[in-house]
């Protein structure tokens, strides 16, 4: 009897160990966040686009309905604190050449800090840099990306690594990744981009589950940490963020990991909540949104962060 009470309890030891090894994509969802700030509209810039958190400071760009005009805050990011940026070229709060804006990624060059940006368009300035200190940009460079020997438009760009000489960055447009290159200090010249890898989002699994319509969400701009991208969908007031894995060595079609997920679905933004770029800093995924409560809400756009995920 003694004997049986023992095999038993081990049997319920062992199918509980089973259990919570076969628990993985439940525990790493995320489906709740915090807000730090809101955004305005200055210049008429009501759309949130590009977005990237640095190690003080998280940027995001607001673009005006025809894309003519883009305006860029600064946001602290312990205690939220937003500032309006300075054109240091014209002295006013906005710029006239960033097009559509849709993501931008952060890098320090020999003590001074940059920011790239992808427009969205084709030819001399589908990229573009700017050099900023303190809450003043200026443009010191504007490039042609460059596919097979046709011009290229992108919509999302991480930095991912750089040398002595070049800043090395992976591409995106939709599902399809590419890989180039850029001198330090070029300021013109052509990036020739390589393929990469393309992600696969119909089979991606958000909280265990497969999302029914997945393949018709929007793709938005992307994130970068510790060889992973970051990769935000949206659609309607529901935004999912899927992760893919070992982005150095990734090739042909990639995953999402099936034990990491977010998803907001918002009731209380039933318009619209639409994560537009993303970052990780200080610890924690840090994202951008157009909200709208109605819609004809445009006070409701802001900076957040994930609660409880620790990349």
């Amino acid at each position: 009897m003694i004997l049986k009470k023992r095999l038993l309890g081990f049997v319920a030891l062992f199918l509980c160990l089973v259990v919570l090894l076969t628990l993985p994509a439940g525990a790493a969802y995320y489906n709740t966040y915090s807000t730090i700030a809101t955004l305005g509209n200055p210049n008429s810039c009501y759309s949130v686009q590009g977005f990237a958190a640095g190690s003080t400071y998280g940027y995001t760009i607001k673009i005006n309905g025809d894309e003519t005009r883009a305006s860029i805050y600064r946001t602290k990011l312990s205690d939220g604190s937003t500032t309006l940026m300075t054109n240091g070229d014209t002295g006013l709060t906005y710029c006239t050449y960033l097009g559509h804006a849709n993501d931008l990624t952060l890098c320090t060059i020999n003590d001074q800090y940059y920011m790239y940006i992808v427009t969205m368009k084709t030819g001399s300035y589908s990229l573009v840099k700017l050099r900023y200190s303190g809450a003043t940009y200026y443009k010191v460079g504007n490039y042609t990306i460059k596919y097979n020997g046709a011009n290229k438009s992108m919509s999302g760009v991480v930095k991912v690594s750089y040398t002595d000489t070049n800043v090395n960055f992976i591409f995106k447009s939709g599902k399809t990744f590419y890989r180039g290159s850029l001198g330090k200090t070029a300021s013109s010249g052509t990036i020739n981009v390589t393929y990469a890898f393309t992600v696969n989002v119909v089979d991606a699994l958000v909280n265990g589950k497969k999302v029914s319509g997945i393949e018709t969400f929007s793709t938005q701009g992307i994130g970068y940490h510790n060889n992973k991208i970051y990769y935000p969908l949206t659609k309607n007031n529901v935004s999912i963020v899927l992760v893919y894995d070992n982005i150095s060595s990734a090739s042909g079609t990639i995953y999402a990991m099936n034990d990491l997920s977010f998803r907001i679905t918002s009731s209380a933004y039933p318009v619209l909540f639409e994560i537009e770029s993303v970052g990780v800093s200080g610890g924690k995924l840090w994202f951008a949104t157009n909200r709208r409560k109605t819609s004809g809400d445009t006070a409701s756009d802001g900076v957040h962060y994930f609660n409880g995920y620790t990349p």
